[in-house]
């Protein structure tokens, strides 16, 4: 699978970027593709040079850019990219109170009168105190007690 990332260039702390388009598991500093622009962050204004048309080829043949690209290519004027932004909201997990599985959905209105009818039936009949007696203390016997 192909997709469309950062290779960081430059040298310490003046870090600059590739636009590259390359197979998802192949290292960074590794072989690509094509190099479809540049992104020099800490110029200022920030620089980005980028092939749109060249992007637009790849995504059509299916490559994916990765989030901070797609957030990059979002505010250089490329339209559909909100599919490819991963928001901060998704990637969070509700937990329950007692594990780790994931919450349950809420169910919708047609599921609602299913769960409540098991709720409208007589609870079930719970011990008393009197049903079952204590054992007896240490040293003592049941004639004692």
């Amino acid at each position: 699978m192909l997709r469309i990332r950062f290779s960081r260039t430059g040298k310490k702390g003046q870090a600059s970027f590739r636009i590259i388009v390359a197979e998802a598991h192949a290292p960074v500093k590794g072989r690509h593709v094509e190099i479809v622009g540049h992104y020099m962050p800490t110029r200022d204004p920030k620089i980005a040079e980028i092939k749109k048309e060249r992007v637009t080829y790849w995504i059509s043949k299916g490559a994916i850019p990765t989030d901070s690209v797609a957030s990059l290519l979002k505010k250089e004027g490329m339209e559909n990219m909100d599919k490819y932004i991963v928001k901060p909201r998704d990637l969070k997990r509700k937990k329950k109170k007692g594990g780790d599985e994931e919450a349950q959905p809420v169910p919708t209105e047609s599921a609602a009168p299913k769960a409540a009818a098991p709720a409208a039936e007589a609870p079930a009949p719970q011990e008393t105190k009197e049903e079952t007696p204590e054992p007896p203390a240490e040293g003592e016997t049941k004639a004692e007690a």
